[in-house]
């Protein structure tokens, strides 16, 4: 079985990958009211944790909605609601940090329900601000047909294209009201109606991977809102699609190098040498092409085998599992590196899905004005193969291909002259946001100060250094930048 580029196209727009989960509000508890309206915060229900259970109730998450027009042309028209979610400071209060952990496509109501202890540091003093962004998850979500397997799998040539054709009437036909609506720009204005109701003069916000575009984009949009921003796992949107699906390639095979390396010095079960991990690794991976391992009623293909061994290289932590799943699978057990493929696509315990690939392919699409031939797309998959064969694929259907809404490049244009210093964060082991984008958009803003970490993982203040969670939370806690070209060790 061959799969489509469409799978390739989904795994270099993907920043960062969040937790499945779903939620509903409970009881009212309290209500916010600003300027752009009021947050009514109720006990948030129906959460689901890390293992894809039911999370128990917790009294120091609340969640609430905000109304915010769907076309921003037509102010007082129809509106949809964004999903929200707090937990309130533990201390002498700043006022809010708001956080977009992702994407595009996660849900940040999900993602700071699980990871708010991370940021206790900064909970002392803030209360800690998430949401899903428009055509995310509870936030009129982009769904189509929910059938998401079905694509990733799809073959190519004219059956893959009738596949993809038939996956976008889909999202048309359950979600053609906001297709034309979301994006980072309509993001960047929902994110100034929140701080708004949030009662916050100025906007404090933490993003990560793609949330360092979106408040990228909010600073050149609204400077004179703009407060104390940290961009980490710095990501620049200004390159086309070929220049960044090779400068992301570039980086996963860094990262799997620096893998490889690491396995064997510690006694590898993949290889004696680092060529040979990666020849195993390689080799295994496009095996799946023809010959994919049945896992219970489901198959590890090629397109999940790709992302299976991806996620782990996202954090030099979770390694160990790359190598144990790929071990498994190449002696026939797919379980470990189906779990890891489900974990980036969103799939629920039960087998549905979250919104975050549909929600990524709609906002990805409605960010640029490129829409790739099958040539073009076949000249930078050939480039990737020569990069990390490990991403490459076989298929010709290119990303945004049917899409039935046109982008534009707005969202591309940064310059936040004007605004706030901003620390933007880059560290030199980033597989899915490399090193050269924290530079490139340090620049680019022009108020932007970089703070560099010389270790491994994609987003440096979770990485476990010491060095850099301190310059984050001296900056956001008391306005204090690092001095300029500041470094801190791997840890």
């Amino acid at each position: 079985m061959k799969t489509t580029a469409l799978v390739s196209a989904l795994c270099l727009a993907a920043l960062t990958v969040c937790g499945a989960a779903s939620g509903t509000p409970a009881t009212t508890t309290a209500t916010t009211t600003g300027a752009a309206g009021a947050i009514s915060w109720r006990t948030c229900t129906g959460l689901t944790g890390p293992d894809g259970k039911p999370a128990a109730p917790d009294p120091t998450l609340q969640c609430g909605k905000l109304a915010v027009p769907l076309d921003y042309a037509k102010p007082g028209g129809e509106r949809i609601d964004l999903a929200l979610i707090r937990v309130k400071a533990t201390g002498d209060r700043l006022g809010s940090l708001v956080f977009n952990f992702g994407g595009p496509g996660g849900s940040g109501v999900d993602t700071l329900a699980m990871a708010a202890r991370a940021f206790a540091a900064l909970g002392t003093r803030y209360d800690l601000v998430s949401f899903d962004p428009r055509g995310v998850e509870r936030s009129a979500g982009v769904r189509c047909g929910g059938d998401v397997e079905t694509i990733l799998n799809a073959s190519d040539g004219a059956s893959g294209d009738k596949a993809v054709k038939k996956y976008v009437a889909a999202c048309r036909k359950d979600s053609g009201k906001v297709l034309p609506y979301v994006g980072t720009i309509n993001a960047a204005r929902d994110m100034d109606r929140i701080r708004a109701a949030l009662g916050d003069a100025k906007l404090n916000y933490f993003g990560l991977s793609y949330g360092t575009q979106l408040g990228a984009v909010y600073a050149t949009h609204f400077p004179r809102n703009t407060g104390r921003l940290v961009l980490d796992a710095a990501y620049d949107p200004t390159g086309t699609f070929a220049d960044r699906a090779v400068i992301q390639a570039t980086g996963f095979a860094t990262s799997f190098d620096a893998f490889a390396k690491d396995c064997v010095a510690k006694g590898c079960d993949l290889g004696q040498d680092p060529a040979e991990v990666r020849k195993t690794v390689e080799t295994f991976v496009d095996g799946l092409r023809d010959k994919p391992i049945k896992v219970g009623k489901r198959s590890l293909t090629h397109a999940l085998g790709q992302l299976g061994v991806i996620t782990p290289l996202y954090a030099k932590a979770s390694w160990p599992l790359l190598e144990q799943a790929v071990a498994a699978a190449v002696k026939g057990d797919g379980t470990m590196l189906l779990a890891l493929a489900d974990t980036y696509t969103g799939r629920r315990a039960d087998g549905t899905y979250t919104t975050t690939l549909t929600s990524m392919q709609a906002i990805t699409c409605a960010d640029t004005s490129e829409r790739p031939t099958r040539a073009q797309a076949a000249a930078v998959n050939r480039k990737i193969k020569k990069i990390f064969p490990v991403l490459a694929t076989s298929g010709t259907v290119a990303p945004c291909a049917h899409w039935p809404v046109p982008g534009d490049d707005r969202a591309k244009r940064i310059d936040a002259t004007g605004s706030a210093p901003i620390m933007v964060v880059g560290a030199k082991g980033d597989p899915a946001t490399p090193y050269r984008w924290a530079t490139s958009l340090t620049a680019r803003l022009r108020t932007g100060v970089l703070l560099t970490y010389e270790g491994e993982g994609h987003g440096a203040y979770l990485s476990g250094s010491a060095c850099v969670a301190q310059h984050v939370n001296t900056y956001l806690l008391t306005g204090k930048l690092p001095a300029r070209d500041t470094s801190c060790p791997a840890t």
